[in-house]
C-alpha cells in the first residue's frame, strides 16, 4: 500500500482522494491535510456561532455548467444531483450574465462545502485539519513532510493542491527539485483578491428584497450580495436568514494587507448605503480571500505539474486550469491519471 498525502481539503484535493479510493482501493492509504479548521477551501460554508443551522457560503456562490462541461463531466453532475447536493438555481439573481446559451446554474442546499465533504466521505481518507505544511524533504524512496506543529511524517507520494504561491513558499527540497522552466511558469500565475462578509440573523428576521442575489455594478466596494438561504431555496423560520457580501477585486487589492477587523466596518458601511433597510445582524464573519480566483493559470500545463516522478510529487488545483467547479474536476482527473500510472 502506498501512503499518499494530499495537501489541501478543497475541491481538487477531495475529488482526487475520492477517485483514488474508487479506482485503486487496494493500492493506497490516503491522508489529507489542510491548514484550515474545516473542509472546503474556497468552497467554504460558514455557520452562525449562535445557530449552526444558519449558514453562509463565503467562497463560491453557485456552479455554472456550460453545455460542454455538463456533457464531459456528466457523471459528476449526475452523482451530486442524485444525492441532492446540487439543485438547479431557481431563485432570482439580478445582473446575472448569461455567458452562453444552454448554460445551467446550480446551488447547494446544504452549503457549497457539502460537495467537498461528500467527496472526502467517499474517499474514506484520514483527514486532518490545522496541519500547515512548511517543509517537504526527499527521504530515500519517499518524502518527509513537516508541519508547523507536530512531528514530521513519511509518505510515498505527495499531491499539492493549495494555491500556487503557497506551493512556491514551501521549504525543503521542493524548490531545488523544480526545473527552472517549471518555477518560471508557477511564478507567472496570478490571482484576484477580495473580501467576503457573512451576516447571520435571528430566526423570524425579515429581509424584504425582490431578489435572492444581485450583482452591484456601480459601487467601489461591493460587487455581489446574496440572501443566502433564499438563494438556496431554504428559507426557514427556525434558523433565520443569512446574507453574504463579496467585495470588488480593486477594493480587495487596495485593503489586502490590512487587518480584517479594520476592513469589516468599511464594507458594512457601504452595505448600509446600498440596503438601508437591512436589519442589524446577530453576528458577522469576515473572510479575506488573498487567492480568490485565478486570473492567469500555469501556461502549457493543463491540469497538473509533476515536479518529480520518483518519488512522485505532483501539483494540481485551479491554478493549473481555471477557477470554477469544472476547472477543479479537470485538474483532479489529470492528477489522478498521473497517480494511477505510477502506483
Amino acid at each position: 500500500m502506498s501512503r499518499v498525502l494530499i495537501v489541501g481539503a478543497g475541491l481538487t484535493g477531495s475529488l482526487c482522494a475520492c477517485l483514488l479510493r474508487r479506482e485503486l482501493p487496494n493500492k493506497v492509504n490516503i491522508v489529507v491535510w489542510d491548514k484550515s479548521r474545516g473542509a472546503g477551501g474556497r468552497m467554504s460554508t460558514s455557520r452562525s456561532p449562535n445557530n449552526p443551522s444558519c449558514s453562509v457560503d463565503l467562497g463560491a456562490q453557485y456552479i455554472s455548467a456550460t453545455q460542454y462541461y455538463a456533457q464531459i463531466h456528466s457523471s459528476f453532475y449526475e452523482e451530486l444531483l442524485a444525492q441532492d447536493i446540487l439543485k438547479p438555481l431557481s431563485a432570482p439573481v439580478e445582473g446575472l450574465m448569461v455567458k452562453e446559451e444552454g448554460m445551467v446554474n446550480y446551488v447547494t442546499p446544504h452549503g457549497v462545502s457539502s460537495i467537498v465533504k461528500h467527496y472526502l466521505k467517499e474517499s474514506g481518507a484520514e483527514v486532518f485539519y490545522n496541519r500547515h505544511v512548511t517543509h517537504i524533504h526527499r527521504k530515500d524512496t519517499g518524502w518527509e513532510v513537516c508541519r508547523k506543529e507536530g512531528a514530521p511524517e513519511r509518505f510515498d507520494v505527495v499531491v499539492l493542491t493549495m494555491p500556487v504561491p503557497q506551493i512556491l513558499q514551501l521549504q525543503g527540497d521542493v524548490g531545488s527539485l523544480m526545473g527552472e522552466n517549471q518555477r518560471r511558469k508557477l511564478e507567472a500565475v496570478s490571482y484576484s483578491s477580495r473580501y467576503a462578509l457573512g451576516l447571520f440573523y435571528k430566526a423570524d428576521t425579515r429581509i424584504d428584497v425582490p431578489w435572492a442575489a444581485k450583482y452591484v455594478s456601480n459601487n467601489p466596494c461591493i460587487r455581489f450580495i446574496a440572501i443566502d438561504d433564499k438563494k438556496r431555496n431554504l428559507e426557514s423560520k427556525v434558523s433565520g436568514p443569512s446574507v453574504v457580501v463579496h467585495t470588488s477585486v480593486p477594493f480587495g487589492i487596495q485593503h489586502l494587507e490590512e487587518e480584517k477587523d479594520a476592513v469589516q466596518p468599511i464594507i458594512l458601511e457601504e452595505l448600509k448605503k446600498l440596503m438601508p433597510e437591512l436589519p442589524k445582524p446577530e453576528s458577522v464573519k469576515c473572510q479575506k480571500w488573498r487567492y480568490s480566483q485565478v486570473t492567469r493559470s500555469v501556461a502549457d500545463c493543463p491540469g497538473q505539474m509533476t515536479v518529480l516522478s520518483q518519488p512522485l510529487l505532483v501539483c494540481g488545483g485551479d491554478g493549473f486550469t481555471h477557477s470554477n467547479f469544472d476547472g477543479c474536476i479537470e485538474s483532479a482527473l489529470k492528477v489522478f491519471a498521473v497517480l494511477k500510472s505510477s502506483l
